[in-house]
């Protein structure tokens, strides 16, 4: 543009001023990004042999986070715990799968594992011919208490899995998230059961 003087006018920004702009853009998606990681969705990754033959030590998976906060856990989910009191191990948090809800009875009874006086059906375990073994007496047999989940690792062999059978039912508050998805490695991409 020129003026009336013949003078060209410029319509750029200030500097400042973009730079503030680039800034409030910035800090948007950075919270856009948290809120998401704190309410939403998460990306884990799975430490450990719990969760053979499902999940493997490295797997990567998305995790939802909004089922659990509105206590909308289903026998079979897999579940990430945080932080549970009585929980001692140097891996937090774990992954293991939702046995047991809220009022079912759960007995584990001759290597294998009852829900309701019914005997599941698990073949996604890793287990000898024994099948479930080691349990602590107190937790052999249990009510699940409102609010609760009963959680057990997919790998029962012996030592693989601390789980409700040593350190008993989860409060559903401890629960981060439900494991839906996992997207590495690639062979194994695909929606989790």
């Amino acid at each position: 543009m020129v003026d009336s003087k013949g003078g060209i006018i410029t319509l750029k920004k200030p500097f400042i001023k973009e730079v503030l702009d680039w800034l409030l853009h910035i800090l948007i998606a950075v919270l856009i990004g948290l809120f998401i990681v704190n309410f939403i969705a998460q990306i884990t990754i799975v430490s450990g042999s719990s969760m053979k033959i499902t999940l493997h030590d490295r797997d990567r998976l998305i995790i939802e986070k909004i089922s659990p906060r509105f206590g909308k856990l289903n026998r079979g989910d897999i579940v990430i715990i945080n932080d549970y009191p009585g929980l001692e191990t140097e891996r937090k948090p774990i992954i293991k799968r939702v046995i047991g809800i809220e009022g079912d009875e759960v007995e584990i009874l001759d290597g294998k594992v009852h829900v309701n006086g019914v005997v599941l059906e698990e073949n996604y375990i890793n287990a000898d011919s024994l099948g479930t073994l080691e349990v602590e007496p107190e937790y052999s047999k249990v009510t699940v208490p409102e609010g609760h989940i009963y959680v057990l690792g997919d790998n029962r062999l012996w030592g693989q899995s601390k789980d409700s059978r040593t350190f008993g039912t989860v409060s559903v508050k401890d629960v981060g998230g439900k494991a839906v998805f996992r997207f590495y490695p690639f062979n194994r991409f695909g929606v989790l059961n």
